[in-house]
């Protein structure tokens, strides 16, 4: 056995990146903004092996409308093979790079329409039939995404914001300022069907104690605080009766990967399924020792109840050992309704969508390219959240995250091919001062899963990050305030230098 351990910037060189991808596209649309053709091209740098790039070019293609009904789309993807590291997966998974040419179209068209771009984006959205069909064959049944925005535009008050923005550039010649609101959808499922499957162990004790044993990895983003959740809701019991144990195949096999957003969604499933089978093993014990019926047996604030007759939870498990009652269950889960054709790309890869919108301002300085992010306002539909506290914080992390990736954090590479951004010092992830001044996000309260998913949640791992469009998109609009005539295009990552030469190569044409 070797173990190898390498510095800080070596690791960095020898470690695969987030795809960085080279978009090309043509479209078409009325004098209103409506798109009634696309035509796009994607270019994934893959790296020299090809690792999970072609499923990330899937999933760039299947967010090449975002949020928007196209009647004509012809969208193609290509894993590039390159002479340098490998890229992979990360956050999102091809999905912002699809996203962010979406909202790029739209931004352009709004532009050369000399429209607002909101109002070009409402044009677009999804609607009823015919206007709910994407273009990979999914019927999109549950959009709520032209609701979000109307909710954050009101609370913006995103006209009188236009208005303000227009006046300060109008009096400012050095300072320019910009504004966006969108909205972003992203599918959840993995798109590899047989993925969608999960596996849980419960044991339950005769104290009254809970194991609990699922198939997905905690990594920091509050899994196995919401798996435990669930199941002390199905048992009624306090939640630190729940002991999660390590995850192991050697107790739930097969697992599937921790990943497309679906970990709570696939092992809170799995997991109250197997609680739910020991509690109505419990439920037609405790009816027949009392002689009730089942349906009156409630389980609620550790306690066992029928009618009349109480037992505190541990009591009731007690009693149900002695008369050989098994406290054991495994529960299953496999996603519903999916179905996916890779060979003719089509189906329904997607058991639902995640939706959400963001607003942001930014304000740069033409003379040196260096900016501001002013302003974020979030409103995400997370379901009937989990966790609000979780999913809150995953809100406002993958906003972060996805920030940096469209704003600071560029991948540099010289003549040679060699990576010049190798440490910290050259490659910039976000800080605590890069944070808007103003920033607030916020759980959608209308929120409901239209689908059987755990108690109507929805995922908020990967959803979040996409809507770091809106700074993007923030800055190209104090870019386009800079310069008359036709919009220069920005392109990410928007560095202080790229805001400058996006700029300056505007104003010499």
């Amino acid at each position: 056995a070797v173990k190898y351990r390498v510095d800080r910037d070596d690791d960095f060189m020898i470690s695969g990146k987030r795809h960085d991808f080279r978009v090309r596209y043509k479209v078409g649309f009325d004098g209103e903004g409506r798109l009634l053709a696309l035509d796009i091209e994607y270019a994934a740098r893959a790296g020299h092996v090809a690792d999970l790039s072609t499923s990330i070019v899937d999933r760039a293609l299947f967010h090449t409308t975002n949020v928007y009904y196209v009647p004509a789309v012809r969208a193609r993807g290509y894993a590039c093979k390159t002479n340098t590291q490998s890229n992979t997966a990360f956050r999102g998974f091809g999905g912002p790079q699809g996203l962010l040419a979406a909202e790029h179209v739209i931004d352009r068209v709004a532009r050369h329409l000399g429209l607002d771009p909101l109002d070009v984006r409402k044009r677009n959205f999804f609607g009823p039939a015919p206007r709910d069909l994407t273009h990979y064959g999914q019927t999109v049944e549950d959009f709520v995404a032209d609701r979000l925005v109307d909710e954050l535009a009101a609370d913006v008050d995103y006209a009188a914001r236009r208005r303000a923005i227009d006046a300060f550039n109008a009096a400012n010649p050095v300072l320019k300022k910009g504004m966006a609101l969108c909205a972003t959808a992203f599918g959840i499922s993995f798109t590899a069907t047989w993925f969608n499957q999960a596996g849980a162990l419960v044991h339950v004790y005769t104290d009254g104690s809970i194991a609990l044993n699922h198939g997905g990895t905690e990594m920091g983003q509050g899994l196995h605080v919401k798996i435990a959740q669930i199941v002390a809701h199905e048992f009624g019991v306090a939640l630190e009766r729940v002991r999660i144990q390590a995850t192991d195949t050697g107790k739930v096999p097969n697992t599937s990967a921790t990943a497309a957003s679906a970990g709570s969604d696939l092992n809170g499933q799995a997991a109250r399924r197997a609680a739910a089978e020991i509690k109505q093993r419990l439920a037609q014990f405790v009816a027949g020792l009392w002689g009730v019926s089942e349906e009156t047996v409630v389980f609620a604030a550790g306690e066992v109840r029928a009618g009349t007759h109480t037992l505190k939870f541990e009591d009731a498990v007690a009693k149900a050992y002695m008369a050989r009652v098994p406290l054991s269950a495994t529960g299953f889960y496999a996603t519903p309704k999916i179905h996916w054709d890779r060979a003719r790309m089509w189906g329904r890869p997607f058991y639902y969508y995640a939706y959400g919108a963001a607003y942001c301002e930014a304000t740069i300085d033409t003379l040196t390219g260096e900016y501001r992010i002013d302003r974020a306002e979030i409103l995400h539909d997370a379901g009937r959240s989990l966790n609000p506290a979780i999913d809150l914080g995953q809100v406002e992390g993958g906003f972060v995250q996805g920030m940096g990736w469209v704003t600071s954090e560029e991948i540099w590479f010289d003549g040679d091919g060699r990576l010049r951004t190798h440490a910290p010092s050259t490659y910039k992830i976000p800080v605590a001062r890069d944070l808007p001044p103003v920033f607030r996000a916020r759980l959608w309260r209308h929120g409901e899963n239209r689908e059987d998913n755990i108690h109507r949640s929805k995922a908020v791992g990967e959803p979040p990050l996409t809507l770091a469009v809106a700074p993007f998109l923030a800055l190209q609009d104090a870019v386009a305030a800079a310069v008359p005539g036709p919009a220069p295009v920005l392109t990410a990552p928007a560095t202080p230098e790229r805001v400058l030469m996006t700029i300056e190569k505007a104003r010499a044409q």
